[in-house]
C-alpha cells in the first residue's frame, strides 16, 4: 500500500510506538551534557548570565544545566500557589471534598455571617473562586465577579484546604500531606516544606530547591504522571495550566469589606490587597502565556504554550515550555517584572534553536 494511503491513525500509532518512553529523575538527578538533549551550552551561559542567582534547566526529563547551588532550599513566595491548586484537585480526586463549586462556608465557622450589608456575599465563596483569585474575600464585590490577587484570600484558601479538608495542623502539614502525597513520590532531594519560616510565621510559604521545583514542573509537563503513577488526572493537570481568566474579566474596584476576625495573610499587610491584574493569563494560580483585553500576549517572545509559577514578580520561578519539552527553575534571580520575564524566556527558547532559528528536536 502506498504511504499516502495509510490511514492517519496508523501513522500516529506508528509514531507513538517509535517514541522513547518519558524520562524521569530518580533519587538523584544526574547532570547530562546540554548537547545530549539538543541544548546549546553557550546560549545557556547567556541565559544564566541574564538571570543570575541559581537555577537549572531540564529537557526531555534530563537535567542538562545548572548554576549556583541547586540544592539550596529557599522561600519561593507566590510561586508556591500552583502547589495549592495541585492539592485542591488531588483532594477532589481522592474524595476529600466534593466539587470545585462546593461552598467553603460549612468548613469555615463565621464566614457565612460576614458582611450582612452586602447580602452575606461570602456564603457564596467556592473552591473555584479561591483557586482563581475571584473569591472577592475582603473586597465588596460578590464572589466570581472580579479578580482580586490577595494574600488574605490565599491564606483563607490554604487553611481551609489543608487544615480543614486534609485535617493537617500546620506543624505536621509536611509529614501529613506535602511529602506523602507529592514530594516523596517525586523523590525530591532537598526536603521541600510548607513551613519556610516555621509554623508560627506564614505557614503555607513553600521553601524548595530549584532542582526540586523543576521536578514539580516535570510532573505537569507529563500531565500529572510520574513514572507508573497518575498523581493527578491528565484532564485536571491540563486544565490547571491552560484555563486563564478571559482578558476582559474585571478587576476588583479595591473597596475593603469585612474579613474573619484574626484573619491572617500569606505576606501582604495591605487591606484591600489587589496586587495586580490577571492580564488574561492567570490560570488556577499558574501564569500562562495568554492575551490581555487588548490582545497583547503575556510573554510575546515565548511559545504560546509556556506557563509558570512566579514569585515576587520573577526572581523566584519555575517555567514549563511543553512544545520544547523543557523545564527551568531559578531563585534569587535578577529577573524582575514581565519584560524581564519575557527576555529570560526569549533567551531560554534560544538555547534550543538552530542557527537559522529552527527549533531543534
Amino acid at each position: 500500500m502506498p504511504l499516502l494511503a495509510v490511514p492517519h491513525v496508523l501513522l500516529a500509532l506508528s509514531s507513538a510506538l517509535a517514541a522513547p518512553p518519558p524520562t524521569y529523575p530518580g533519587a538523584t538527578w544526574d547532570l547530562c551534557e546540554p548537547a545530549e538533549v539538543g541544548l546549546d551550552a553557550a546560549r545557556l551561559d547567556a541565559f544564566r548570565d541574564f538571570a543570575g542567582g541559581r537555577g537549572c534547566v531540564s529537557r526531555h526529563g534530563r537535567l542538562a544545566y545548572t548554576w549556583g547551588d541547586v540544592s539550596e532550599r529557599a522561600d519561593v513566595a507566590s510561586a508556591a500557589k500552583p502547589w495549592y491548586s495541585y492539592f485542591l484537585l488531588r483532594a477532589i480526586e481522592d474524595g476529600r471534598i466534593g466539587t470545585l463549586d462546593d461552598p467553603i462556608a460549612p468548613l469555615v465557622p463565621g464566614l457565612a455571617d460576614l458582611n450582612p450589608d452586602l447580602g452575606h456575599k461570602d456564603r457564596g465563596i467556592t473552591w473555584r473562586h479561591l483557586a482563581t483569585q475571584t473569591s472577592c474575600y475582603g473586597v465588596t464585590e460578590a464572589p466570581g465577579t472580579a479578580f482580586d490577587y490577595s494574600d488574605w484570600q490565599m491564606a483563607l484558601f490554604f487553611d481551609t484546604l489543608f487544615v480543614r479538608a486534609y485535617g493537617a495542623p500546620w506543624n505536621t502539614i509536611d509529614a501529613d500531606v506535602l511529602h506523602p502525597l507529592l514530594t516523596d513520590v517525586l523523590q525530591c532531594e532537598d526536603a521541600p516544606t510548607f513551613l519556610a519560616f516555621g509554623p508560627g510565621d506564614r505557614p503555607g510559604r513553600l521553601s524548595v530547591s530549584v532542582r526540586d521545583f523543576a521536578r514539580f514542573g516535570l510532573l505537569f509537563l507529563r500531565e500529572g504522571r510520574w513514572r507508573d503513577r497518575q498523581l493527578l488526572s491528565s484532564e485536571h493537570a491540563r486544565m490547571l495550566v491552560s484555563s486563564p481568566l478571559p482578558g476582559d474579566f474585571p478587576r476588583t474596584s479595591g473597596h475593603a469589606a469585612a474579613m474573619l476576625p484574626g484573619q491572617r495573610t500569606m505576606g501582604s499587610r495591605t487591606v484591600p490587597d489587589d496586587q495586580c491584574d490577571h492580564l488574561g493569563s492567570y490560570s488556577w494560580l499558574w501564569w500562562t502565556n495568554g492575551t490581555d483585553g487588548d490582545g497583547r500576549r503575556h510573554w510575546p517572545d515565548a511559545p504560546p504554550d509556556a506557563y509558570g509559577a512566579l514569585g515576587h514578580g520573577g526572581p523566584r520561578a519555575m517555567v514549563v515550555i511543553p512544545s520544547l519539552d523543557l523545564v527551568a527553575s531559578w531563585n534569587d534571580a535578577r529577573i524582575d517584572g514581565r519584560e524581564a520575564e519575557n527576555e529570560a524566556l526569549r533567551l531560554l527558547v534560544a538555547t534550543v534553536a538552530g542557527p537559522a532559528g529552527q527549533i531543534v528536536a
